[in-house]
């Protein structure tokens, strides 16, 4: 497969990697309401490694608006990074998205035709060739640019990836106003208005033969044949069905030689999504800076996304109850819509607009606001979010553990660095004891801050054969009794006694994985 290379991609494709782990602090006084959505200040790159513990695996979609890297900086965003910084912005961060999806998940990137196309090589490194899903074309303008040198640029592409398109199925969408006026009845069938499609289907007669026969032409009495390079759509036993049931057109003088089959309006089925989005389907710039105007009485942003393009994404890529994350939220408009949609949310921006912005704008979407896609989907308000910012690292500079650092906080990370995946829910309490649960045909614990109190020597860090036996009991109440790795600040027990209990001991923190 082919890659893109630029002067620092090897050092960019480790970055990642070198992200501080930071924990949560909320701040409760720009909370609102009750409900697990997360609306998190900071940088994104950081704040994406701190989500991943609780969160990896569990997003349905992710939808970003990066910088596009056009040249015209602004206030939110230095908007004009040289192209080499532009791929070390984005490359660790889409590294770290990808933990994040689901396997039935799909990745949105909204970007123009500047970076569009080397966004495009990088996401197939990153996410597999073979998970290309698609390039949807966003129709941004309403009128052209008339001051353009070259072309009015109408458009922005939305690139889109599946975490495995084996598994990925998008949604189909309803039927709009303007499908339905498609809809006639020359024939004033007592069904009412109809459609018609072809047909025949692009098999050949090698591949379909029981699909190549002749059928009669009604009104001639002669024996139609679809032709050699296609085959009818049905099978015979269907065609006398269609006929019986006078579901058959023959063209306006009834003598077509091209049979075409009706579809009903009262039974309409889902359609298949397009590649090309009309703005007056899904909105555009200045019906974004509407909606954002009337929200803050100014348009922090040259460039929002009006709330129906993202409607149409999450439309196509969720259902309600599934977990949406934008790492760019900019004015919020993703979180606002899928509050509206009945989606959960993870929010990440970046600045004191966090707090101005995108905070006060999901207030008001929770209170009940109007605009948008409020009056489409009926929202009256509802639900809450947690806003948070980023707090102390989990290790220090020279890798030991950060002395504040909770139990259940540095629990949750060592889980996911053993296993990749969260440990439990991301609003479930902390452990009741060292044993932390199994997973794929381990178990693990973790001997750290006094867990077992006085007990034991060290406030319950030390491994010995009291702590083992109490590890033990912990993990049978728990329904596991198969191996188990334990993580403490020593050991007290021997190599062959470790061995016949079973147990792999770690110290901490030296042997903990992932130690930034």
């Amino acid at each position: 497969m082919p890659i893109l290379q630029w002067l620092t991609r090897d050092q960019d494709l480790k970055a990642a990697d070198r992200v501080p782990y930071r924990l949560l602090e909320e701040v409760p006084e720009l909370s609102q309401g009750e409900g697990d959505n997360l609306l998190v200040q900071g940088d994104n790159l950081e704040a994406l490694r701190a989500l991943l513990p609780l969160y990896a695996g569990r997003v349905k979609c992710i939808y970003i608006d990066p910088p596009y890297n056009t040249g015209s900086a602004f206030e939110h965003y230095d908007d004009s990074l040289e192209h080499t910084k532009w791929l070390a912005m984005m490359v660790p961060r889409l590294q770290l998205l990808r933990e994040f999806l689901s396997e039935d998940g799909s990745i949105w990137v909204s970007i123009d035709d500047r970076e569009g196309h080397y966004l495009k090589v990088v996401m197939d490194e990153v996410f597999g060739r073979r998970n290309f899903v698609g390039d949807i074309s966003w129709q941004k303008r309403t009128s052209p640019a008339n001051d353009a040198l070259y072309f009015s640029k109408d458009h922005d592409h939305t690139i889109i990836f599946a975490k495995s398109k084996a598994d990925w199925r998008p949604n189909r969408l309803p039927h709009s106003e303007a499908q339905a006026s498609n809809y006639r009845n020359p024939d004033n069938d007592p069904r009412g208005a109809w459609n018609s499609a072809a047909y025949t289907c692009a098999k050949s007669i090698e591949e379909r033969p029981n699909l190549y026969y002749p059928i009669t032409q009604p009104n001639t009495g002669e024996a139609i044949l679809p032709k050699k390079t296609r085959v009818w759509a049905y099978g015979p036993e269907a065609h006398a069905k269609h006929v019986a049931e006078n579901m058959i057109y023959w063209g306006k003088d009834g003598l077509s030689r091209s049979p075409r089959i009706k579809k009903f309006l009262r039974d309409p089925k889902p359609v298949v999504p397009r590649s090309i989005w009309l703005n007056s389907d899904v909105g555009h710039n200045q019906e974004a800076r509407n909606e954002t105007l009337a929200l803050f009485g100014e348009t922090p942003f040259t460039t929002p996304k009006p709330e129906r393009l993202i409607q149409r994404i999450l439309h196509i890529a969720t259902n309600p109850g599934d977990l949406v994350l934008d790492s760019f939220l900019g004015s919020g408009t993703t979180a606002a819509v899928a509050q509206k949609m009945g989606r959960r949310w993870i929010g990440v921006e970046m600045g004191d607009h966090a707090r101005t912005h995108c905070a006060l704008r999901l207030r008001k979407v929770i209170e009940g606001e109007h605009g948008g896609i409020s009056r489409d989907v009926g929202w009256e308000g509802g639900g809450g979010f947690r806003f948070c910012t980023l707090g102390a690292t989990v290790f220090d500079a020279s890798g030991q553990i950060n002395p504040d650092i909770r139990f259940a906080d540095l629990a949750r990370h060592i889980w996911f660095t053993e296993f990749r995946v969260p440990m439990a829910t991301p609003d479930a309490g902390p452990p009741a004891g060292p044993f932390l649960g199994a997973h794929d045909g381990r178990g693990l614990a973790l001997l750290y801050n006094g867990i077992l109190k006085d007990r034991t020597p060290g406030g319950g860090n030390v491994l010995t054969h009291a702590v083992l036996r109490l590890l033990r009991e912990g993990a049978q109440a728990a329904g596991w009794d198969g191996p188990i790795t334990v993580y403490g600040a020593a050991n007290r027990l021997s190599e062959r006694t470790l061995q016949g209990a079973g147990v792999t001991f770690r110290q901490t923190p030296y042997d903990i994985k992932a130690r930034v």
